[in-house]
């Protein structure tokens, strides 16, 4: 039974994890992208005042985006945390009421 509690602690880290990691991968792809964008625009040679405004301005957003992607990762990967300590501690309730002989409540 303890195995089987640690097996679904370690299956919701790896979960959270994986979630954070799916989150780092896209804010990289979206900086990337706006990078690309950057160097398109750079290349058409508009005038540099407007080119240097329209880069900063396409990499702050995707900045934006990339941090609230991260943020939301992070509050379900808090989440999914949370639950499992709850479930861990309603387990760990179950385990001590059966080796006492006390009914839970």
């Amino acid at each position: 039974m303890v195995e089987d509690i640690a097996g679904g602690v370690k299956a919701i880290e790896v979960e959270a994890e994986q979630i954070l990691e799916d989150a780092r991968a896209k804010a990289d792809e979206i900086i990337f992208k706006a990078k690309q964008e950057a160097k398109e625009i750079l290349a058409s040679e508009p005038p540099v005042g407007e080119v240097q405004t329209e880069c900063e301005k396409i990499i702050r957003k995707a900045r934006e985006q990339a941090d609230e992607g991260i943020g939301n990762s992070e509050k379900k990967a808090s989440e999914i945390s949370t639950k499992a300590s709850k479930k861990i501690e309603g387990f760990v309730k179950l385990v001590t009421s059966i080796v006492t002989g006390v009914k839970q409540t």
